[in-house]
């Protein structure tokens, strides 16, 4: 075997696994680390796809901004700790069912699908060529993606400012 096919089988049951643990934890705070898991072995899947702009994005993106802001919601609010959460499994025949059907016609189709194996075309680089596209042909959309990404800040600075001045907290 070769040295990407074993990282491929190796990321890919880091983010399936990971994704498991994360359905089902009951602590929301394991199912948050085990989200960043899951996301990171997507990227990494992404970078032995050499879509190296995409491996960026979901790191900084995903990763990088919104699991760090889950996770700092979560240990911000001091409810998560205190308010007991039951859990209960409702329908779960069915849901078995369902999953065990799925995953026979899965395997099924992964195994009597005739694959077409073709050779690996040369690396190229994907960054580059996104950004002369950015920053020549796409330049207007880039730039109001830019000025409502700004407007949404603001918006959110004012409103988060009205509520602590309407409550008279500011902590």
């Amino acid at each position: 075997m070769e040295l990407t096919t074993i990282l491929f089988y190796l990321f890919a049951l880091v983010t399936v696994g990971a994704a498991a643990v994360m359905v089902f934890s009951k602590n929301i705070v394991h199912s948050a680390f085990a989200l960043m898991f899951s996301l990171i072995g997507v990227a990494a899947l992404y970078v032995l796809l050499y879509a190296d702009f995409l491996a960026a994005a979901q790191l900084l993106v995903y990763v990088g901004g919104i699991l760090i802001l889950i996770l700092f919601g979560v240990m911000l609010t001091s409810q998560g700790l205190t308010v007991d959460y039951k859990s209960t499994t409702v329908n779960l025949l069915p849901a078995a069912l369902l999953s065990i059907t799925a995953a026979a016609l899965l395997i099924f189709a992964f195994t009597t699908t005739k694959w077409i194996v073709s050779t690996p075309v040369d690396r190229d680089e994907t960054v580059y060529d996104l950004g002369m596209l950015l920053m020549g042909d796409y330049i207007l959309a880039f730039i109001v993606v830019g000025v409502l990404l700004l407007i949404t800040i603001i918006g959110a600075i004012l409103m988060s400012t009205r509520l602590i001045t309407q409550t008279g907290k500011t902590d």
